[in-house]
């Protein structure tokens, strides 16, 4: 990683969020900039009165700069590693890894995970990342060996599917590792066929799990709605427990 050579100075008063530990400082909250940050670079901010706020990646844009961590700890690769780790061993603690009747789920959440700008999405074995900060995409070989490190066998392809999410024209979505681009998975014991590439976001909306694991308690005999189905997901919920009619 490079050394820091651009200071964030801050307009008095903002730095009462990064107080609080908000890890996005907006362009309108800088006051001057000491040096000149190519995007993605790794910048210091400062308060007013120029005490040491913490780390971040540069952007221009309206999210100026992405915290990644907070006081004097400097965020090298043995920091990010330790977020990336982090990450997993909560996801193994909540029972997702190795899980027989889910195997597909969030595994980095951004700003969640104190990684603002990464979402790492897995797939029985395939990984979908998805940078929306350049600083994140500037990392990536570092990401993958990490996710490898960490997951070993457990993964078989890597996907980096920013090109929608990054302001840069010359990015496209490529694969990191391996080059499976579809994939069937488990969710609460249903099966889905994944593909990562023309679905979107990721491949599949991870975050509806619970909500469709709440329409089971509702449909049971009952007729069905889904007006805004996509994959539909919802409605096979729907009828694997027992709705007498579903309509996507």
């Amino acid at each position: 990683m490079q050394n820091v050579m651009t200071k964030i100075i801050l307009k008095s008063g903002k730095e009462i969020s990064v107080f609080r530990f908000h890890p996005w400082i907006f362009s309108g909250a800088i006051k001057k900039i000491l040096g000149e940050p190519e995007e993605g670079d790794i910048v210091a901010v400062y308060t007013n009165k120029e005490e040491l706020l913490g780390y971040g990646h540069y952007q221009r844009g309206s999210i100026a700069v992405r915290m990644l961590s907070f006081g004097e700890v400097y965020p090298d690769e043995d920091f990010l590693f330790n977020k990336i780790k982090n990450a997993y061993y909560l996801r193994k603690k909540f029972n997702f890894i190795d899980n027989k009747e889910t195997n597909c789920f969030r595994l980095i959440n951004a700003e969640g995970d104190e990684l603002p700008g990464l979402i790492v999405d897995y797939y029985n074995g395939l990984i979908v990342m998805q940078c929306h900060s350049i600083g994140m995409y500037k990392t990536r070989e570092f990401i993958v060996n990490s996710l490898l490190k960490l997951l070993g066998n457990k993964i078989h392809t890597i996907f980096d599917k920013s090109e929608s999410t990054l302001p840069l024209k010359d990015i496209k979505n490529e694969f990191l590792y391996g080059n499976k681009s579809e994939i069937e998975v488990l969710e609460n014991g249903i099966k889905f066929f994944i593909n990562i590439i023309d679905g979107q976001k990721t491949g599949f909306f991870l975050d509806q799990r619970d909500n469709r694991l709440l329409l089971t308690k509702y449909c049971a005999e009952k007729n069905v709605l889904n007006t805004f189905c996509y994959s539909g997901a919802f409605s096979i919920y729907a009828l694997k427990h027992n709705a007498n009619l579903v309509h996507s």
